[in-house]
């Protein structure tokens, strides 16, 4: 199991991951199910519908229901879920600290209380990989701190120090779980997490220190998280060199079209964002001339496909004005077919990107769309 670099188009990586559950092509996107599922009334048979390679799930969301052992129990999250590709679960770490009152940070981890009814709960990377282990995934990320932007270099650093302290305990709390046979997939993946918020000597101080420990991947967190697009570039670009270029790279959390070709053309793999199906819940949908908002008076009579240039399953069957009708009316179809049809641009974006890389023609490609893809209509 290992990542493949099968051609670059200056720093654009093209390659191929290979998992217990499937080979990924990258760059991908990786469809999130927060709880087992995507918000919008979709199901692990759907997103085969929609060309998915990769669903993510959310470690602390499972861990509070319906809890990560009964998951183990019903067999992992493949099983329980019917999705038979790769999953990557996300460590709990940006929850916890984007969710959790009353939370309190020692050198352990981190107490809190839950966002559902306030009980008092502990997590530290033990806890965090005995989780994963229970769900199973392909794919578990390390508990990391994810520091507030902005914020001082003094705390970044210490931060910084601490997440690496808490990977080097989460690589040996795995390796524990495997060799005393209490991993529902013993061939699970550990991939570390880089911070350092927008300080680009800690970000790259951060990555030469984790790149040592010979991870099975690698990603950027604590990005896209109110910072200018700019300055995301530009940390990307002084991260990226000191990034093993034979193991895939993940952009955390991030983002929009504009975003992700910007970001591939930085040489990342591999991106995963809420951003297309929330949108969607609101009638912002995405196509190959930019953004439109199905709910504006102007659809009520509009017959052809939310995109011409489509051929989703929903543009392929139902009219501009029938999905707008759908969301006037309150209907659970409009969101339904609206999630289907960004999850699926997003998706076939990423084969675009794919093609165009395979064809030494990304650059352009990247010049055409990265402002036309963001732009509303």
């Amino acid at each position: 199991m290992a990542y493949k670099l099968l051609k670059q188009e200056g720093s654009a990586r093209r390659g191929a991951f290979e998992t217990v559950h499937g080979t990924v092509q990258t760059p991908a996107f990786m469809n999130v199910a927060t709880a087992g599922a995507i918000k919008g009334g979709l199901s692990a048979f759907d997103l085969k519908d929609i060309r998915c390679q990769v669903m993510l799930c959310n470690t602390y969301h499972l861990h509070l229901r319906p809890g990560d052992k009964l998951v183990a129990d019903l067999g992992g999250l493949h099983k329980f879920t019917r999705w038979q590709g790769p999953i990557l679960t996300d460590s709990g770490g940006f929850q916890v600290f984007s969710l959790a009152k009353l939370r309190k940070i020692t050198e352990e981890g981190v107490a809190f209380s839950s966002h559902l009814d306030g009980h008092r709960i502990f997590m530290g990377p033990e806890e965090s990989m005995q989780i994963q282990a229970n769900l199973g995934s392909t794919i578990a990320m390390a508990f990391d701190e994810c520091v507030e932007n902005p914020a001082p270099y003094s705390y970044s650093k210490d931060s910084c120090a601490r997440t690496t302290r808490w990977l080097r305990r989460c690589k040996a709390e795995m390796a524990r779980l495997k060799s005393e046979g209490k991993a529902v997939n013993p061939d699970q993946l550990l991939f570390g997490i880089n911070q350092g918020c927008t300080f680009e000597d800690l970000r790259v101080e951060h990555m030469k220190e984790i790149a040592q420990l010979d991870l099975d991947g690698y990603a950027i967190g604590g990005l896209a998280v109110g910072e200018p697009a700019p300055v995301m570039y530009q940390i990307i670009s002084a991260v990226e060199p000191h990034m093993p270029r034979e193991k895939i790279r993940y952009l955390m959390g991030v983002g929009t079209p504009g975003n992700i070709l910007e970001a591939v053309y930085r040489g990342v793999d591999l991106f995963d964002c809420v951003m297309p199906s929330r949108n969607a819940r609101h009638g912002h949908l995405n196509t190959w001339n930019g953004i439109i908002n199905i709910k504006n008076a102007k659809y009520e009579r509009d017959e052809s496909p939310i995109d011409p240039e489509c051929d989703c399953p929903v543009c392929k069957n139902f009219s501009r004005a029938y999905i707008r009708h759908l969301f006037k009316a309150d209907e659970m179809l409009g969101m339904r077919l609206a999630v289907m049809h960004n999850l699926y641009f997003y998706n076939h974006l990423m084969e675009r990107i794919r093609q165009e890389l395979d064809a030494g023609t990304f650059g352009q490609f990247h010049d055409h769309y990265v402002q036309l893809l963001d732009t509303r209509i």
